[in-house]
């Protein structure tokens, strides 16, 4: 029978933004903001921080700015909230020097994601784990994501990876909540389960979640927070109201252009800017317009 375990650095539970990363008019990194963005975030009661993620454009940084990024986040934060740092990398080897150089700098957890571009099979892709998994002591929360990466890791492969005992959580964000239900019934509370995608919270803390890993967080925490408290105190009328009401936004979590709409988002309420990295570039004519008129309407009948 698995056993469930913990890690006494991390509390893997509640609600962990997946901080973008602020770009300067210049392009680079804006390290001033983001500390104050990753602080105010906290402030508003989430319990954790995930930098380097999907959100936080990792794929764009440099090495020395990958570890700027997270030197920041672990000051900003302190001792109120661990930092955990996402894990992704084309080459085995960058991922594991990458999580020792997470240790390093203060992160107390990683959340690792299968390898970029290649995608191997499931012999493959467990020695990519494995070799993550045994770089550092710290918590890991796995990050399954089958349609951004291409890559799913079932729930019996999951079961797997629970050989190692600093795995302590899943990020689902295949956006099937049958996922939460099937990972419960095969690991019971050996991991913590966290819902990946925005628009299917509710869903997934009814079928057991007790984590989020969230995108609109950025711009509107108070709200996040709350949303999950209501959520996981089984308050399910509550918890309906806000999140009709938050639903259009959190969609925007769940589109190829997530990057660009949310860091709009953040500057629609005055808590950063458009300014993404290239590939990307930020929205523009007619598909901005109808997203600001979006956005604007749903902060118009903003919950009090």
């Amino acid at each position: 029978m698995l056993v469930a375990r913990h890690n006494a650095a991390m509390n893997w539970q509640g609600v962990f933004p997946a901080i973008t990363t602020p770009f300067a008019l210049d392009g680079s990194v804006d390290l001033e903001f983001l500390a104050r963005h990753a602080a105010w975030m906290i402030d508003a009661g989430c319990t954790g921080l995930v930098a380097l993620g999907s959100l936080g454009e990792a794929g764009t940084l440099t090495r020395e700015e990958k570890e700027a990024v997270l030197r920041a986040c672990v000051a900003a934060t302190g001792n109120r909230a661990p930092v955990v740092a996402g894990i992704s990398a084309l080459a085995t080897d960058d991922a594991v020097e990458l999580a020792r150089t997470s240790q390093r700098l203060g992160c107390r957890g990683l959340m690792v994601l299968p390898p970029y571009v290649y995608r191997g099979d499931w012999r493959e892709t467990r020695a990519h784990f494995r070799a993550v998994f045994e770089a550092t002591d710290l918590s890991l929360m796995l990050y399954n994501n089958p349609i951004a990466y291409g890559v799913d890791v079932f729930p019996e492969q999951v079961e797997e990876l629970c050989a190692w005992p600093n795995l302590h959580a899943v990020k689902e964000s295949s956006g099937d909540v049958r996922r939460v239900t099937a990972l419960r019934a095969r690991l019971g509370d050996r991991l913590a389960l966290f819902v990946g995608v925005d628009d299917v919270l509710v869903e997934g803390v009814a079928a057991g979640a007790t984590g989020w890993i969230a995108g609109l967080v950025n711009a509107l925490p108070g709200e996040s927070v709350r949303l999950l408290d209501l959520a996981m105190a089984g308050r399910w009328e509550e918890a309906r109201r806000l999140y009709d009401w938050f639903l259009p936004l959190l969609r925007l979590d769940t589109v190829p252009k997530f990057v660009q709409l949310i860091k709009l988002v953040q500057q629609e309420v005055g808590m950063g800017n458009e300014r993404v990295r290239a590939p990307r570039l930020p929205l523009a004519a007619a598909e901005r317009e109808e997203t600001l008129t979006l956005i604007r309407a749903c902060l118009a009948s903003r919950p009090v």
